[in-house]
């Protein structure tokens, strides 16, 4: 809707010949765009059977548009008043100051709304490979998904990781290739990508008119209707649109394209469904082309639900075009939550069976918990069970997600995704359902059944078969590390909690105390995924906490055999301590493993000490080992034998264990001091063609290859590398691979540095280098 004014401008002023006075106006008139007064507000939301819910999720690559693609969906369903900008930082989804500053999503987002007469309930989730977390626990809880394409860059290498999701979690896709109006967007280049990257066979439902600059509108080939925006300026929102059949008047190029684009999708989708094959071949034999669009919807339904196709659909969401037609689609091709079979659901029947897959913080409602409902009805006020916590707990409220402004309801049903306040012990993973006797009940029903039937499940059906509880969302290791400290000591307990919040609401943040140097590290999935955690417990907590390198916890050993003798002779108030050890300190035979420092007696010494001092003696040789004679570094691989223990009357335990220590750290100088480093092993997997680059980098890390195997068409590589070597690897791998590739470490063992890169440590523990 708009209005406009109209306005005059008078202005008098005199002539050059000062006799008569000249006047000029200006009439014009502004036109203003006005904010519909229709706005829906989520309550009003429809509540229609569960055929007509629509569970999907926006997955892509980092800045294909998943974002905008979805502000366009609210604002065409009628739930927003006006289309914001990522760039702007005003998206309804991205709500985060992060994300608004970044211009990226860091966090799923849920939002709710209906279109013809259908819920969609929407999560719209990151494209950046650190928050890959987000998007599994989304497709883990999700019926289907929307795959949003750059038309201009096709397959990027985010894509690939949220299809392989997807394809884990059996969800059935569809694709939105976006982006047509760039002028190196290619639609042909886009669809071979899809083939050959994601091993999928795209179903084109649409071509475009025009190209580049000059995409104006697409034609469906179901339907066979012309669809085009007409931008009237820069105020044009794409809410209207023309929408004509194809007849003998429009361009006959198009004609002929849409005729053999047509013909191309009914033989395709004729060999992807029998049915539709038999349909065909019986009443349609003599005419293909005569098929009715609503049969060859349904067909077209059946290949997208059984994944042995995927619907391919055009547009610009930035540009406003296209994505009525994609909405459209949704409720047309992807399927509503009884056409998905969660088989643990049936042992439940109609009461309720619900899995937390999201936990967000809240200052003033505290935790709130993102429920998926597979059966059943939950209410406000009400006390539920968690199986895997074995504890119940009352929900105060409940909520329907719609990103940070959330409205409470008065319930909510079976296939829907609820928000709940006052489940304070449930994290993600956790089964709800509605009592420990409704699961006790469940349980009678599953142990009913066959076992030849639960033992044909694969997979998550088989975990969930082995128990009551749906299976929970898998978490990647984490492969990036850092220390984390606090401003002073008084604010601990305050970056405690925190990281405790912190890590309830985002499972692949991990935090542990190194035994070693005391730090406080940070496990996380990448250096953009710890920034945004040390930005948030700045921002959200108040604390100015410090992110510092992780120390590389290294060990020492000895290079050769010493034997010394000390004397302890001290005055302690009125008595006087006399102690005089005799030992010696040699390698090991077990020289790597993290426990193989030992103490033994000469058997005369032994048998001539009391326990108690033999207990002084054996307490000051592992106090020594916990600090090496170089770094300060615990020792390994050291055997020590003591061969004499001197003792002066009234000499105390303590000060025989003292004299031991201060011996040992003598012996150990003597013996000549080695330093030993961990040594990770590394498992790498790349495509074939950055297999080099890998390579080249390793080589410069001090690596050593072990292996390369295939696996599929990539390629795994095996290796050992120092850890010292693998600060920042996530990133430097990433660059190198375009973001194909990934990564696991774990600890294999310690080994000695060479004498030129342990006198370089030593010169840079000092300041020296």
């Amino acid at each position: 809707m708009r209005f406009g004014l109209t306005f005059s401008i008078l202005r008098v002023y005199p002539c050059k010949n000062g006799s008569q006075t000249c006047r000029w106006r200006w009439q014009g008139k502004r036109r203003f765009r006005s904010l519909p007064d229709d706005v829906k507000s989520p309550r009003q939301v429809v509540n229609p059977d569960i055929s007509k819910i629509r569970n999907i999720g926006i997955m892509a690559h980092i800045d294909a548009g998943k974002t905008t693609t979805t502000e366009r969906m609210l604002f065409y369903s009628g739930y927003i008043r006006a289309l914001g900008d990522v760039d702007d930082g005003d998206t309804v989804t991205d709500y985060l100051a992060q994300e608004r500053e970044r211009g990226i999503t860091i966090q799923s987002a849920a939002v709710t709304f209906d279109w013809k007469e259908h819920r969609i309930n929407l999560i719209d989730t990151p494209g950046h490979v650190d928050f890959t977390l987000e998007v599994e626990r989304a497709l883990r809880v999700l019926d289907g998904a929307v795959a949003v394409f750059d038309a201009s860059a096709g397959v990027e290498a985010q894509t690939l990781t949220v299809w392989r999701q997807a394809d884990k979690h059996e969800v059935p896709c569809m694709c939105f290739l976006n982006k047509m109006d760039k002028p190196g967007a290619s639609l042909s280049l886009s669809l071979q990508s899809i083939k050959e990257k994601l091993k999928a066979n795209p179903v084109l439902l649409q071509i475009p008119i025009g190209s580049g600059r000059s995409f104006t509108g697409l034609v469906d080939l179901i339907t066979k209707q012309r669809m085009a925006w007409r931008a009237k300026g820069r105020e044009d929102d794409g809410r209207v649109f023309e929408v004509k059949a194809l007849g003998p008047a429009d361009d006959p190029d198009l004609l002929q394209q849409v005729s053999e684009a047509r013909a191309a999708l009914i033989e395709q989708v004729a060999d992807l469904d029998d049915e539709f094959a038999e349909l065909l071949l019986g009443e349609f034999s003599e005419d293909f082309d005569a098929v009715p669009p609503g049969k060859l919807q349904q067909a077209v339904r059946r290949v997208t639900l059984s994944r042995r196709g995927v619907p391919v659909l055009l547009g610009s969401a930035l540009r406003n075009k296209g994505v009525q037609p994609l909405l459209d689609a949704i409720a047309l091709y992807l399927p509503a939550p009884n056409h998905r079979h969660h088989h643990l659901v049936r042992w439940y029947q109609d009461d309720l069976c619900a899995l937390a897959f999201k936990v967000v913080h809240d200052k003033q409602r505290g935790p709130l918990v993102f429920l998926r409902i597979y059966s059943g009805t939950m209410k406000p006020q009400s006390a539920v069970h968690n199986i895997n916590r074995d504890g119940t707990e009352r929900m105060s409220r409940l909520l329907l997600p719609f990103a940070d402004q959330h409205v409470e309801i008065p319930s909510l049903s079976a296939g829907n995704i609820a928000l709940t306040v006052g489940l304070k012990q449930t994290v993600t993973g956790d089964t709800i359902v509605s009592s420990r006797a409704s699961a006790a009940a469940a349980a009678r029903r599953a142990q009913r059944e066959p076992q030849e039937r639960r033992a044909s499940a694969g997979g998550e059906r088989a975990r969930e078969a082995s128990g009551l509880v749906l299976a929970g969302v898998e978490v990647p290791e984490p492969v990036f590390f850092c220390s984390i400290e606090p401003p002073s000591m008084a604010k601990q307990d305050d970056l405690d909690h925190a990281l405790a919040c912190l890590q309830r609401e985002d499972p692949s943040l991990k935090v542990r105390i190194d035994p070693d140097s005391g730090q406080t590290v940070l496990c996380g999935m990448g250096e953009l995924h710890i920034e945004v955690i040390h930005d948030r417990i700045r921002r959200e907590y108040g604390i100015e906490a410090d992110l510092g390198p992780l120390q590389v916890a290294y060990r020492e050993t000895v290079l050769q055999s010493a034997s010394t003798t000390d004397t302890l002779d001290r005055v302690v108030g009125d008595r006087k301590h006399v102690a005089t050890v005799d030992l010696s300190v040699h390698p090991s035979d077990d020289l790597l493993s993290p426990t193989s420092c030992g103490v033994s007696f000469e058997q005369e010494v032994e048998r001539q000490l009391p326990a108690e001092l033999r207990e002084a003696v054996e307490n000051g040789v592992q106090s020594s080992y916990l600090q090496g004679p170089l770094l300060g570094y615990p020792v390994q691989g050291v055997a020590t034998i003591i061969q004499s223990v001197t003792i002066g009357p009234g000499t105390s335990a303590a000060m025989l264990a003292a004299c031991v220590s201060r011996c040992m750290l003598k012996a150990l100088k003597q013996a000549g001091g080695q330093i030993l480093e961990p040594v990770m092993s590394l498992e790498v997997t790349v495509g074939e063609e950055f297999l080099g680059l890998v390579l080249a980098d390793l080589s410069q890390r001090r690596g050593s290859v072990q292996d390369v195997q295939s696996r599929h068409d990539n390629k795994v590589l095996l290796a050992t590398v120092p850890l010292a070597e693998m600060m920042g690897y996530s990133t430097v791998l990433r660059t190198l691979t375009s973001g194909n590739a990934t990564f696991s470490l774990q600890l294999s063992s310690y080994e000695a540095m060479n004498p030129q890169d342990q006198s370089a440590l030593l010169n840079k523990m000092a300041g020296l280098a």
